[in-house]
């Protein structure tokens, strides 16, 4: 017995998160799972009480089909007769009169949860549950609550060392501002085939420490080879945040490769799309992470041009915990920049990276998104926008056109989206308006680049030489939209060719009505009308800078009250500069004009800038210009 991998509850808009589903793919539950199915499976006939839904996520995960179950009981009426596995939901008071040789109760405390059911317990005395999967407690932030999300802070980072090739991956204790007293990091490396490297755990130091686990150094430490794949990584003692937040960078020794991406996100969907086809000279490898402990079946991961009728499956084969490199133009060699790709994941693995190889021997990375299909047009959306102004808003660099040359590719991020009118704005530092430029209604599988440089014109009406775009709504032309705008935003230098991508999604900004949980609040209800950014620091020669920008959805104050406060690796404040930006500008800001060479030094070795406003929201991205030529920007996160 097995339930389609699609569907696994893992984490969505309506019911949340599934905690179940992160604590089942721990790599110390793998083994545990496999000893509890195996005894089930011997066990005879099975009556399984599911009073949480837990049995169809375990049947999505793994292979059930050797289990003898008599009926699936659940604990809500109204759950009658729903689909759990293929057998139809009976109510618990059934559970009463069956005849199983064994209960399973798909739930934690599972003595606990059968005393509760008092006389409809059935005469069975053989018993499993989920305890058998449970950590102990020495794992848990919150013992007394095992399906707590905090006990469970964990994700897959993709970690190379290899090629010349090395991985930083940076972020500080940014739990410890909520309480949190004692932090530490399990870690265990999984090779690209899925076998285990190495394992360790390390205490944080009191305090918003810089916590930096660099690929060079693990390698020397345990004496390894080269090797890419997955580092496991959960965090115990931790407090108000349950997502692991950090940046990726990935460069070589000399400085020509350089470039930066997110988070993975830890929830795995279905849908991922703004995948870019490779231009001429390129190879795009899309990144699959496995973060189950059971191997992605040939044609698990399906894969087609935006906009396309039925998906292609992939002939990889992904081995537990193991990485794959997919490349879209083996299945489709016609398609090329500016096409682009969506993929259905089924759920076997968190947000993907790709990777683009250019012909002058360097790489760039980024990351796709979770495509939506839950969404539908908001019928009220025309009519928000116009009572605020602007209304939703992707803001993205304009970099130095001088130095830079930016492309945008509007990628569709809801399965619904087709026949969307969008605009693109660019603003100067100073926030004044130099450019709207319609761009039309964009059917599902247009994939247009716009060139800012044709688009803008003229240089010079840019004054200061850089800016901030936004792409919006255009409701003069259209009517749809649902608030998740997406595109790729792509910038080249003109000196060396070297260019970086980012992609994001469209938010309100600094506005102080609430439009369906929007503006987006990091922490807390909406409205989100604050800023903590996190600005990487990093010891490798070059130059580390960043791109802040203060879009508005309506309007709000003239000027941000913006604090570049420098860290040591302590988390000690070293240093702290006032900055104002206008509204609807923004700053490019390079921290070695910002601190002086001995601030600087001070915070080497795992230091970092908080970008910290009480006045408004900001929008930032990470930019370093590495010593060898080499380019890195992505967006930065905030906690």
């Amino acid at each position: 017995m097995t339930a389609s991998r699609r569907t696994l509850r893992t984490f969505d808009n309506q019911s949340g998160r599934n905690v179940f589903y992160r604590a089942a793919i721990h790599p110390l539950v793998a083994a545990k799972t496999e000893i509890l199915i195996a005894k089930i499976a011997q066990a005879g006939r099975v009556a399984v009480y599911d009073p949480s839904g837990y049995f169809a996520d375990l049947a999505a995960m793994h292979d059930l089909s050797d289990w003898n179950v008599e009926g699936v009981y659940a604990q809500r009426i109204e759950e009658t007769g729903q689909d759990r596995a293929g057998f139809p939901a009976q109510p618990v008071t059934a559970l009463a009169d069956s005849t199983a040789d064994m209960v399973f109760v798909a739930e934690i405390d599972g003595e606990k949860l059968l005393s509760r059911l008092g006389p409809y317990r059935p005469p069975i005395e053989r018993v499993e549950s989920f305890d058998a999967l449970r950590l102990d407690d020495a794992w848990l932030t919150n013992p007394g609550r095992y399906f707590d999300p905090l006990n469970f802070v964990s994700d897959f980072l993709f970690f190379r060392d290899s090629g010349g090739l090395h991985t930083a991956i940076s972020t500080i204790n940014y739990w410890h501002g909520h309480g949190a007293a004692s932090t530490r990091l399990w870690c265990r490396l999984f090779a690209e085939d899925g076998e285990v490297l190495a394992t360790w755990e390390q205490t944080l130091a009191p305090g918003p420490c810089g916590i930096v686990l660099d690929s060079a150094e693990i390698r020397r430490r345990f004496g390894l080879g080269d090797f890419t794949g997955s580092l496991y990584v959960h965090v115990i003692g931790s407090a108000a945040h349950d997502t692991l937040k950090y940046a990726v960078d990935i460069h070589d020794d000399s400085g020509a490769t350089a470039t930066v991406t997110h988070d993975s996100n830890p929830w795995a969907a279905d849908l991922y799309a703004g995948l870019p086809a490779a231009a001429a000279g390129q190879k795009i490898s899309l990144l699959i992470q496995n973060c189950f402990p059971v191997p992605i079946p040939k044609g698990g991961i399906e894969i087609r041009p935006m906009g396309a009728e039925a998906f292609t499956p992939v002939d990889s084969i992904v081995p537990a915990y193991g990485t794959a490199a997919i490349d879209a133009s083996d299945y489709f060699p016609d398609i090329s920049w500016p096409g682009q790709f969506e993929i259905r994941a089924n759920k076997f693995c968190c947000r993907p990276r790709y990777e683009i190889e250019y012909g002058a021997g360097y790489r760039s990375a980024a990351h796709v998104n979770v495509e939506r299909s839950d969404l539908k047009p908001a019928a009220d959306i025309g009519d928000m926008t116009r009572l605020l102004g602007k209304g939703f808003i992707l803001p993205a660099p304009l970099l130095p056109i001088r130095d830079w040359s930016s492309t945008v590719l509007p990628t569709p991020m809801a399965t619904w989206q087709d026949g969307i009118a969008l605009t693109l704005r660019a603003y100067d530092p100073d926030g004044a308006l130099v450019m709207e430029s319609p761009l039309g209604k964009r059917s599902r599988d247009d994939s247009i680049a716009v060139s800012v440089d044709r688009t803008l014109g003229d240089p010079a009406l840019l004054a200061g030489g850089y800016g901030h775009l936004e792409l919006g709504y255009d409701f003069e032309r259209g009517e749809l939209g649902d608030g998740w705008i997406h595109a790729i935003f792509r910038y080249a230098r003109r000196d060396t060719g070297r260019s970086a991508e980012t992609s994001f999604g469209s938010h309100l900004f600094n506005v102080p009505a609430v439009w369906r949980n929007e503006p987006n609040s990091y922490l807390g209800k909406p409205p989100g009308l604050s800023t903590r950014l996190y600005l990487r620091l990093t010891d490798r020669p070059g130059r580390v800078m960043c791109h802040l920008s203060y879009p508005t959805s309506g309007r709000w104050r003239p000027f941000s009250e913006t604090d570049l406060i420098l860290h040591d690796r302590y988390g000690r404040e070293v240093a702290r500069r006032r900055l104002a930006i206008p509204c609807s500008g923004s700053r490019l800001i390079d921290t070695t004009e910002v601190y002086d060479r001995a601030e600087l030094s001070e915070a080497a070795g795992g230091g970092y800038v908080i970008i910290r406003d009480t006045t408004c929201r900001l929008f930032g991205y990470h930019i370093f210009l590495g010593a060898g030529g080499g380019f890195a920007l992505d967006h930065m996160f905030g906690f």
